[in-house]
């Protein structure tokens, strides 16, 4: 019988391994079984969403407690300071686009793995000087947030377009989407944060305690520490959403009519897409409407490229006439296409996943995904369409996916 491969791992690796030994136990077997060096393990930690960049550790560690997280960092810090190569990367549902969740030759901490159950580190609570609010594990995926605060009739405010994202994974990206215009991003929306800093402290911090580090942490692409807990704003949950998808073939139009929808306050999310090179959103045909997928496509033929703002306004049993109502008003003072209207109505929870699962290889997960976020100020805004969007897009070919333009106001 062949002999197994022999297995080349750095010493200080293993001197690592030894010290996270947890304290409270003798039990060896335990806390070693959680480094894995298999080539499953390594292969799934060398990849991520942008499957772009491609960088493959010495080692995946899954912890079962923060602690175990914290001791890692702490040895680390104290035998070796910043050596390049005795490095760590941070990876929860790997959906980082240029490797942030990758290590070359280090270890990669599996956050997911504190997660015993989904929704396990998910917690509501409310106090008089914040109103209601949910503590949850940064493994955590927002869908699970989603899941947990419904049960309560409870909800964030502001989300990210794909619920599987986890939770300080957006938080250290800002997380903006459709709601940010009204709610800001939704680390406007953070109460606190608990996180390990390159020290291998674990700190509280919210605006008045340990503040440098709470903004730092906020959109600061994971340098600044590991977040391993946020407490987020609740509201009370609608039951329902109403959409509607206008196109348009002037950027003014469009552009002017983001801009009057945001400043009434009346939607609660709204985005806009730019269709160009043959790629028409997905879903529109479900839209109740009486224009189809081919007319939209002869439409786009003609002009090259076209502009669609996406709207939602919430309701329940108690406002669902006077929304219904200004619904209607808004649609009417909008400058989109006649006729080119696409409308549903669905539950809350099925508006705010409908991206669905896209981790799935079937919808697309093996493929790359070159990722972009610029913030254009409005006096670029017509310059930008100009070169960019009408002048360099239409030339590229065919993309796997549409860029989305967000109207936000600059004081969220």
């Amino acid at each position: 019988m062949a002999s197994p491969p022999s297995i080349s791992i750095p010493l200080s690796l293993l001197v690592i391994i030894a010290i996270c030994i947890d304290p409270s136990t003798s039990a060896w077997n335990i806390v070693a079984n959680r480094f894995h060096y298999d080539n499953v393990s390594l292969e799934k930690a060398s990849k991520d969403y942008g499957n772009i960049v491609h960088l493959r550790p010495s080692f995946v560690f899954d912890p079962k407690r923060v602690s175990e997280i914290q001791n890692l960092i702490m040895h680390k810090y104290k035998n070796y300071g910043t050596e390049p190569n005795k490095t760590f990367a941070i990876r929860a549902r790997g959906h980082s686009t240029r490797g942030q969740s990758q290590v070359y030759s280090g270890i990669v901490v599996n956050m997911t793995a504190l997660n015993k159950t989904d929704g396990s580190r998910i917690s509501i609570g409310k106090k008089n000087n914040l109103g209601y609010y949910v503590d949850v594990g940064c493994e955590q995926q927002w869908l699970d947030v989603l899941r947990a605060t419904l049960k309560v009739n409870l909800t964030p405010v502001s989300w990210t377009d794909y619920l599987r994202v986890s939770v300080c994974g957006s938080l250290s990206n800002a997380g903006v989407s459709g709601q940010s215009f009204q709610h800001g991003p939704q680390i406007s929306n953070v109460y606190s944060v608990y996180a390990i800093t390159g020290k291998g402290d674990h700190k509280y911090c919210n605006p008045n305690w340990n503040s440098d580090l709470f903004y730092a942490l906020l959109g600061g692409l994971g340098q600044f520490g590991i977040m391993t807990k946020a407490r987020i704003r609740l509201e009370k949950a609608p039951t329902r959403a109403i959409t509607t998808r206008l196109l348009y073939t002037h950027f003014s139009h469009f552009s002017n009519d983001q801009e009057f929808l945001i400043s009434t306050n009346l939607p609660n999310y709204t985005e806009g897409y730019i269709i160009v090179n043959n790629i028409i959103p997905s879903g529109w045909i479900t839209y109740n409407s009486s224009i189809t997928l081919s007319d939209v496509d002869a439409l786009l033929k003609k002009y090259i490229v076209l502009y669609a703002i996406e709207f939602s306004m919430y309701y329940d049993h108690q406002t669902v006439n006077t929304v219904y109502q200004e619904f209607q008003r808004l649609v009417g003072k909008l400058k989109y296409i006649p006729k080119f209207i696409f409308t549903l109505d669905e539950s809350y929870f099925d508006f705010l996943y409908r991206v669905g699962d896209l981790d799935r290889a079937d919808r697309g997960s093996v493929q790359a995904h070159p990722w972009l976020s610029l913030f254009i100020p409005r006096s670029q805004n017509k310059k930008f369409n100009k070169y960019v969007l009408a002048g360099l897009l239409p030339t590229l070919g065919q993309a796997p996916t549409i860029p989305l333009y967000y109207p936000l106001n600059a004081t969220k």
